[in-house]
């Protein structure tokens, strides 16, 4: 029942970091678009626009900002594999539990923790480009500093819950679960 639980609970975390990811990495190929655009405009025309320019500066903290749970989740993150590695499952699991707790949620919430004031204060402002012909909606670009830490935490959770069912000796239902979904 308890097991039951933790893998809908780690299928919809896993999902919305999976969408997450997905989604924000079509940025990736709009960047190289508009780049090229922009390039274009400015050499060949002699045309300048701020707001295409400050466009690819949001993708990309896009990329980055809501593509960091997604990263998590398919354990791309840095990590040192010297000690890693060698690990059973059980020594992994009980090496990222320790990492969650005492590395992840502590910064991840920091980061939220400082960003809410910053992010709120542009909120009431409605702060736009510094810029003349800029952007004119920078907070929602600065809501991102919250969105971060929220989606890294929400997959934390996930990993967190995978880590305790592997202890259990059900992380294969896990992998049973993966295998009855891929085609």
């Amino acid at each position: 029942m308890q097991s039951n639980f933790l893998i809908q609970l780690v299928r919809l975390l896993d999902g919305l970091s999976e969408w997450t990811g997905r989604t924000v990495s079509w940025l990736t190929l709009f960047m190289v678009v508009v780049t090229f655009v922009i390039v274009v405009m400015r050499y060949v025309f002699n045309v300048g626009n701020i707001a295409l320019q400050e466009s690819v500066v949001y993708m990309h903290s896009f990329v980055f900002l809501l593509g960091a749970a997604y990263t998590l989740k398919h354990d791309g993150h840095v990590r040192v594999d010297i000690f890693y590695r060698p690990l059973s499952e059980r020594g992994k699991a009980w090496i990222n539990i320790l990492g969650i707790l005492l590395l992840l949620f502590p910064v991840a919430g920091f980061i939220g923790y400082i960003s809410w004031e910053y992010v709120a204060s542009s909120w009431s402002l409605l702060e736009g480009s510094q810029e003349s012909g800029g952007l004119d909606f920078r907070y929602i670009l600065k809501t991102a500093l919250i969105a971060m830490p929220v989606l890294i935490i929400l997959q934390g959770i996930s990993e967190l819950c995978r880590c305790i069912l592997v202890l259990t000796g059900q992380g294969h239902l896990l992998e049973e679960d993966v295998s009855e979904h891929t085609v």
